[in-house]
């Protein structure tokens, strides 16, 4: 796994439980020695730099790409490195963000990213990739522990696009889909991940400030919306996935 942050560290828990050895990587030696003191095989990798990752990290049959950088230049510098490896299968953790805002329902397969967003750029050199099988999951904004949204706009920080409905998904369904790709071995895919509601951010932040127990988030004052509704039917259609918290208005604990 490169990265293990808030979602790698606990989606690498979750496949130890299940029996898997897992590899982590950081790029922080102090990390490390944390992660290490936890009890996981752990690796300094940072993809900027032009030294490959030493070749035992790679020694493994998949790899799980979780790390926000965007630079292409380095991802294309890590996928030179991944042919020479016995790596056959990458997951490619990507973000919603990549779609343009068409204020209707987006899916998958329709064409209808940015072709300006880095993201999407990098996703396409791994899909183009023949050395080895992509898939790539898309997940919407992030919320779970930690990352409760009620603590989203404290400080006076206002909700911009206050009419737009949002776009979430919890923690435990990220690692629920990210399970289920490799247990149905859906590769050379790519899949929407977010809940199944999606209620206005005016609604929904100040549901969540109110069980934060915060005050309700200042709103800029109404604009046109400019949004888009990311549909998560095919993760539930081809992974067969459940989600845990399909209604976000229902979840009272992060």
């Amino acid at each position: 796994m490169l990265g293990s942050g808030w979602l790698g560290k606990p989606l690498a828990e979750h496949f130890m439980q299940q029996g898997y050895k897992v590899k982590l990587s950081t790029r922080n030696h102090a990390k490390q020695r944390q992660l290490a003191q936890s009890g996981f095989d752990s690796y300094i990798v940072d993809i900027d730099l032009p030294d490959p990752p030493e070749p035992d990290f790679l020694n493994t049959d998949s790899l799980i790409i979780n790390i926000t950088n965007k630079n292409g230049v380095s991802f294309e510098r890590l996928i030179s490195t991944l042919r020479k490896s016995p790596i056959k299968h990458v997951l490619f953790v990507s973000s919603s963000s990549v779609y343009q805002n068409l204020n209707r329902a987006v899916t998958e397969d329709e064409g209808v990213e940015d072709p300006d967003s880095a993201l999407f750029q990098i996703e396409n050199c791994f899909k183009n990739e023949t050395a080895f099988e992509t898939t790539i999951v898309r997940f919407s904004g992030l919320i779970g522990p930690n990352r409760h949204p009620g603590r989203f706009f404290r400080n006076g920080k206002q909700v911009q696009q206050a009419d737009a409905p949002v776009n979430l998904i919890h923690l435990d369904d990220c690692i629920g889909i990210i399970d289920a790709i490799f247990e149905k071995s859906a590769w050379q895919q790519t899949f929407n991940g977010c809940a199944d509601t999606h209620p206005t951010k005016r609604e929904f932040y100040t549901h969540a400030a109110s069980l934060a127990d915060h005050p309700t988030p200042d709103f800029a004052p109404t604009q046109l919306p400019l949004f888009k509704i990311v549909s998560n039917t095919k993760a539930k259609h081809v992974l067969q996935y459940q989600f845990q918290y399909p209604d976000l208005m229902a979840i009272q604990d992060y």
